[in-house]
């Protein structure tokens, strides 16, 4: 593989030899087009013009447009006989931290576009926000899929050969719609694509080059030609329907259903209680059961090892109903329509002493049974000692619906895509005044997917998170293991203590983790098989990192 960088730039300088500095410790070589800048912005891209460390600077001498200027990008890189071409924004909101695992997938899958799947922060105007949302929906529709979760991220690698044949016969958007454009022609054309997590941010001195009317209709007819062209080519899109080489990442899937029908399902669980509503839910949670193939497939690999045999249809099936339930008694919980005598401690002497310890506390929970229903029905004292850490952006429908259900929910809800010093400071202050901290121990983290370790888990290793273990040794409190499991109409709530301290020495520091991994992996397991069809991982749990 040979290996360039392209960086598209309109007014945009100040951060440029940031960019540079990064894609030259990778050995890239470096085109930035420079699309009509004005000054001071024109003169400091000459400047860093450098053929001898391989920074070559092009220029437009009037603005033509970002797709033009990746375009002519390409085109030094077809010259120069690159295989593959690095698409970098010039403003550096992309965290260039992920460009060695963009680099990585490259190289495994040369003939796939490997592209970022934006995380952001809170900078994210909001304006901005809701049109990347209606793009995703017009892709979506476009390719009939859900594969591409983001088309209009900036940050990307491109195999050149296939971008080479489709511009030998098909054109492509000059302007901001040129990143959408490519990357839903070239999956037309039997491309995969994977999706990265990146985070982004943007600066607050940052100048949007977005022109609000102009580039808004370049898009919007952008749409329409391509939605014309599907229906137009449609056999030919579907004969070339490229493989899935996406990693089963658990962010990466997202919620099926919508809100309107969690509505529809809350009333009935209302109306028709528990078992009603099943019967009402019948066709539907056998519709996802049965479209929903890559999370029927992980279900029937995760029973398969469970029950040590192959699942019957009528197993798998109830999986999913138990999950379906499980959501309901969630919203039914917050709601305050859910009875707290339906919930028992397997051991009260314990519950009862762990709620009087003033010190905090680190919780570990799984997504196993529904330690969330427990939440809901605590008091609002003790409600209010507990901060969870989550990541949510994968099912905003049942966020929104549990929002509407019970306001307050968020408020001690702390969206987390990685924990950094400033949220290890926060939480360390909460634990010293005696709140509990709560975090997932059975999903690997959305962006540094390597900060994981494989230990046996049913039979295989699967990946575990270091991070609540890191945390709790961090924190210096005691730490928990947290289960809640139905039984008929009931939960069993159980909290037992894991250690009264984590303990990582720096000098055998992968070997304590590893070993803290693998004890709560064997907890796990053993509440895992107490009721695996309230299992609800539902992607490939043992697929490598």
């Amino acid at each position: 593989m040979k290996i360039c960088a392209i960086i598209p730039s309109y007014n945009h300088y100040t951060r440029i030899a940031d960019i540079i500095e990064r894609l030259k410790r990778e050995k890239l070589p470096v085109f930035i087009i420079d699309d009509g800048s004005d000054e001071p912005a024109r003169s400091a891209l000459a400047l860093l013009h450098d053929e001898s460390h391989n920074v070559i600077i092009q220029r437009f001498n009037t603005n033509q447009g970002k797709g033009a200027a990746v375009l002519e990008g390409f085109q030094l890189a077809f010259d120069r006989d690159f295989t593959h071409a690095v698409q970098i924004d010039a403003d550096n909101q992309h965290d260039l931290d992920a460009l060695l695992r963009l680099l990585e997938l490259a190289t495994a899958n040369p003939e796939a576009l490997i592209s970022g799947e934006p995380i952001y922060d809170e900078s994210i105007p909001k304006s901005r926000k809701i049109g990347r949302w209606v793009t995703h929906v017009w892709v979506w529709i476009e390719t009939l899929s859900l594969r591409i979760t983001d088309s209009m991220c900036g940050f990307r690698v491109y195999p050149l050969a296939a971008v080479k044949r489709l511009l030998a016969e098909e054109s492509v958007g000059h302007r901001m719609q040129f990143d959408t454009d490519i990357m839903v022609r070239l999956f037309w054309r039997g491309v995969p694509p994977i999706m990265v997590p990146v985070k982004v941010t943007y600066p607050p001195d940052n100048t949007s080059n977005f022109d609000l009317w102009r580039d808004n209709w370049c898009i919007s007819m952008m749409h329409t030609r391509l939605f014309l062209t599907m229906l137009f080519r449609l056999p030919g899109i579907l004969a070339h329907r490229p493989p899935n080489l996406n990693p089963q990442h658990w962010a990466n899937i997202h919620e099926r259903g919508t809100y309107w029908g969690l509505r529809f399902c809350i009333t009935a669980y209302r109306l028709l209680g528990p078992t009603g509503c099943q019967i009402v839910m019948t066709p539907i949670v056998l519709y996802f059961y049965l479209m929903g193939s890559p999370q029927r497939m992980a279900s029937r690999q995760f029973l398969t090892r469970a029950l040590k045999r192959e699942p019957t249809f009528l197993e798998g099936y109830n999986h999913y109903m138990n999950f379906a339930m499980r959501m309901l008694d969630t919203l039914n919980a917050w709601a305050g329509e859910f009875p707290a005598d339906r919930i028992q401690s397997t051991d009260p002497a314990e519950l009862t002493r762990i709620e009087h310890d003033p010190r905090g506390g680190l919780f570990i929970v799984a997504h196993l049974g529904n330690t969330d229903v427990a939440h809901a029905v605590l008091d609002k004292k003790t409600q209010d000692r507990i901060t969870i850490l989550a990541h949510t952006s994968h099912a905003q429908n049942y966020n929104r619906m549990l929002q509407k259900l019970h306001p307050g929910t968020a408020a001690n809800i702390l969206q987390v895509t990685e924990i950094g010093p400033e949220t290890i400071i926060d939480l360390k202050q909460r634990v010293e005044r005696g709140e509990w901290i709560v975090i997932a121990g059975d999903r690997i983290p959305v962006l540094n997917k390597e900060n994981s370790v494989a230990v046996p888990f049913l039979g295989n290793k699967a990946s575990f998170p270091q991070g609540p273990w890191i945390l709790g040794a961090l924190l210096e409190c005691p730490v928990y293991l947290l289960f809640c499991l139905k039984d008929g109409p009931s939960y069993h709530l159980t909290m037992e203590q894991f250690a009264e301290r984590l303990d990582i020495p720096r000098n055998t520091r992968e070997e304590s983790l590893k070993a803290y991994v693998a004890k709560y992996a064997e907890r796990l397991e053993h509440y895992t098989l107490m009721a695996p069809l309230q299992w609800y991982n539902f992607y490939d749990f043992w697929a490598p990192v």
